[in-house]
């Protein structure tokens, strides 16, 4: 009738690594897809354990139906009350989860087709990328605290159950008084359903926060099908032991595997790799010296809670493999089963990098961005200081604006990063090219010459936004047959003797500017630019 402990230690695990993973990048479709395969998995277990946790009840109920077992009797409704108590929990987070989906999907108060997409042949929720609705209705609209406070009351009231089942009946199931208070505390200790005190030493302020603020709907949802997991598998520890009592004391190992828990699957040279190396099947009846756990051939320390800690330095860099080795063996019946597994990890080293987002240069005059990057630093210990310009901005995105022409350097350093200095050519902003209606000399038709209101000094293929401006010029007006007539111009825009210049062109006329000067922005003084000659056809 006894049933196994769920293996959920290979979910927590598998989670950890990727929800650390997460915060170090981007959150990529591999990862999202990820992240609805541990839910899937998460559902499936609790399926698994609660269909064998319904021919567990069938059965002890057929058991006790028999009067020689009518002492244990008492068994039956405290098992009924456990199993409500647990599926009430598991009711109300899906119900929450349910809140989720539909605010990420159509807002019309029901989880429907409309709160999902196609993605590659699978069905995934609309939101599952958004932060903003985990963070709305677990974090400000208090959702999260009140599963807090779900969980831990549910967790008294099971226990509450339990313990108060031993107590009252404990001669009637053939107990010693002292292993009362024994059974009692081992429940408590090895139930899964609870609220760890993790949260307190980061810097959140409630264990919801830190659970869940900022955190993507497909991240949430494996965090909360696991602690219905954890609720059923907790379920599933006081049934097998209730049923234990009234029908023999068995423990039952099916396939063992070994599970390593990285802090963090990439790492720098020189800085600590460490992982928790566990089981992802155990029963709680185990003692440490039934297990035993290898890394590469070489064997672990087995702690009291079946885990055994791995800590390596490596000092190079590359892909380090690690085989993992496990050995059980049942205390009754003497019966040992084996497993293995391999875990991949990537040792890099700290770098850095400064990018130009337009050139390989910087300009004077004009907002030019950059890109930082440092690879094993976290962004808020990156330090960036800059020389010869102006920086604004925060983050991986900066504005770098230089003042006059020669070098300006970026500097980036915190985090373990040794100083490092990157070097910029500081120029000026390249001469216009100026135009009048397009051209620059040649012919022009005496219409289209007339039309023109003024000279525009262009910038072709440069990348930034700039303009400049004409300051002054000469124009050169040679009559068909007579004499040239000279006219100072400026700005961009004709006027004045200009402008009426301009206009009275005709057919056999030829027009020159020439002494052309202008100004772009940076420049402290005008430039001197190309000069224009056109024919009147």
């Amino acid at each position: 009738m006894s049933i196994p402990k769920e293996p959920r230690q290979l979910m927590i695990n598998l989670m950890y690594l990727v929800l650390t993973a997460m915060l170090a990048l981007n959150v990529s479709a591999e990862i999202i897809n990820a992240f609805f395969a541990l839910d899937k998995g998460n559902k499936n277990s609790m399926d698994i354990v609660n269909s064998q946790l319904d021919a567990t009840q069938q059965s002890l109920n057929s058991l006790l139906a028999d009067d020689a077992k009518r002492k244990f009797k008492p068994i039956v409704p405290a098992v009924e009350d456990i199993r409500k108590q647990t599926n009430t929990l598991i009711s109300y987070i899906d119900a929450i989860r349910d809140d989720l989906i539909d605010e990420g999907g159509n807002r019309n108060g029901t989880v429907d087709e409309g709160d999902y997409y196609e993605d590659h042949g699978k069905k995934v929720p609309k939101g599952k990328k958004n932060k903003d609705i985990t963070t709305q209705i677990l974090i400000d609209g208090g959702k999260g605290s009140e599963l807090e406070a779900k969980i831990n009351s549910t967790r008294e009231e099971l226990l509450a159950s339990y313990s108060q089942l031993i107590r009252d009946n404990w001669k009637n199931f053939d107990l010693k008084e002292e292993e009362v208070e024994q059974k009692i505390a081992a429940m408590t200790k090895n139930m899964a359903l609870n609220i760890d005190d993790e949260w307190t030493h980061s810097d959140k302020k409630s264990w919801a926060a830190f659970k869940f603020q900022q955190m993507p709907l497909a991240a949430v949802l494996p965090l909360l099908s696991q602690i219905q997991n954890n609720a059923r598998s907790s379920e599933a520890n006081l049934v097998n032991e209730l049923a234990a009592i009234a029908g023999g004391r068995t423990i039952v190992l099916d396939q063992f595997f070994p599970v390593i828990n990285a802090q963090k699957s990439y790492v720098i040279a020189g800085e600590p790799f460490q992982a928790e190396i566990s089981l992802g099947s155990y029963s709680s009846q185990l003692d440490p010296s039934n297990i035993q756990l290898t890394v590469n051939g070489s064997p672990l320390r087995v702690g009291a809670d079946g885990k055994a800690i791995l800590t390596q330095n490596p000092n190079s860099t590359g892909t380090k493999k690690l085989v993992l080795g496990c050995k059980v063996t049942n205390p009754l019946t003497g019966e040992v089963k084996t497993g293995s597994s391999t875990f991949e990890y990537e040792v890099g080293r700290r770098s850095a990098s400064v990018a130009a987002d337009k050139m390989n240069v910087f300009y004077v005059g004009v907002d030019n961005p950059i890109t930082l990057s440092a690879a094993g630093v976290p962004s808020d210990r990156l330090q960036v200081s800059c020389e010869g310009a102006t920086m604004t901005g925060s983050g991986a995105k900066r504005i770098v604006k230089p003042t006059k022409k020669g070098t300006a350097f970026i500097t980036l350093s915190g985090g373990g990063l040794e100083k490092t200095k990157f070097e910029f050519r500081v120029k000026r902003i390249p001469n216009p090219i100026v135009q009048l209606a397009g051209q620059t000399d040649g012919t022009i038709k005496q219409n289209t010459f007339r039309a023109q209101l003024g000279l525009i000094p262009d910038l072709p293929d440069f990348e930034f936004d700039a303009k400049c401006s004409i300051q002054s010029y000469t124009m050169y007006h040679t009559p068909k047959g007579g004499d040239v007539i000279v006219h100072e111009g400026r700005g961009n825009r004709f006027d004045g003797r200009v402008a009426q210049s301009i206009k009275s062109a005709k057919m056999g006329d030829q027009y020159s500017f020439m002494n052309m000067m202008a100004r772009c922005p940076g420049d402290v003084a005008a430039r001197r630019v190309n000069g224009l000659t056109f024919k009147i056809k």
